[in-house]
């Protein structure tokens, strides 16, 4: 970063814009757009600091507004880059496919893998266990993209920026998409036969945070137990009570 990014007085402390232009930088964002946010540092810094202002340390400004704006422009950009790779697609299976290149687990793994937590400023108190820290990497990833496209005003930016995390994860999700959404599957397995929804019965079991037995979830369809699991949270524990509920009847 050199001077004449960082030499005026800015509405953020030098340190702090520093701090965001690493995280552009380690997140892959093209050079392009990286220019057009330093052209426009007065106000694209002030946007991109509001994203990455988590809502637990009570300052006037936090990332809630961005969050929702970056969700609506990710469903966006999610839905064209499968329109451009896989026209063949069915509707119900751009739907799936969607739903899990937009999910709160996949916002979470970018936010790990660009590192977003040490540019957030967060109370330490919010960090208490694994689930309200991948929670927070969830949240500060889609106010990134909502602060990104505030900057760029292009969704095609948002979309080049993601698409080499989304072709990882779609291409997992295609090779074994039961894997993937296990409810989904077993819920469809079920109204094939003509049986009604899966039924899941979750119960915290341990009261330690982080703990990845702190729920168990059994699952039943037609009264018939179906496969049982374990969690850290309870979607965790019904998505593996669904795998095993799979595994059993050799889908």
């Amino acid at each position: 970063i050199n001077k004449k990014m960082t030499g005026k007085k800015k509405y953020v402390s030098v340190e702090r814009i520093k701090t965001i232009y690493l995280l552009l930088q380690n997140s892959n964002l093209k050079a392009k757009d990286m220019q057009k946010i330093i052209d426009n540092e007065d106000s694209c810094i002030k946007i991109l600091n509001e994203a990455l202002t988590h809502t637990s340390t009570n300052l006037s400004i936090n990332h809630e507004r961005l969050e929702f704006h970056g969700d609506a422009v990710l469903r966006l950009a999610a839905s064209e880059y499968i329109q451009i790779h896989f026209p063949k697609l069915k509707v119900g299976d751009r739907s799936a496919l969607r739903a899990q290149l937009v999910s709160d687990e996949w916002l979470a793994k970018v936010g790990n893998k660009i590192k977003i937590k040490e540019a957030m400023l967060i109370a330490p108190k919010a960090l208490k266990d694994d689930a309200a820290r991948e929670t927070i990497c969830a949240e500060g990833t889609e106010a990134l993209i909502g602060a990104l496209y505030e900057c760029l005003n292009s969704v095609e930016s948002i979309q080049d920026w993601l698409e080499p995390f989304w072709k990882i994860e779609s291409s997992k999700i295609l090779s074994d998409p039961h894997k993937q959404n296990a409810k989904s599957a077993l819920q469809e397995w079920s109204q094939g036969k003509g049986f009604n929804q899966p039924i899941y019965d979750i119960n915290e079991v341990s009261k330690q945070h982080g703990d990845v037995r702190r729920f168990y979830c059994t699952v039943k369809i037609k009264e018939d137990l179906m496969g049982e699991g374990w969690g850290s949270s309870r979607k965790k524990a019904a998505k593996e009570a669904a795998k095993e509920a799979l595994k059993n009847l050799n889908i």
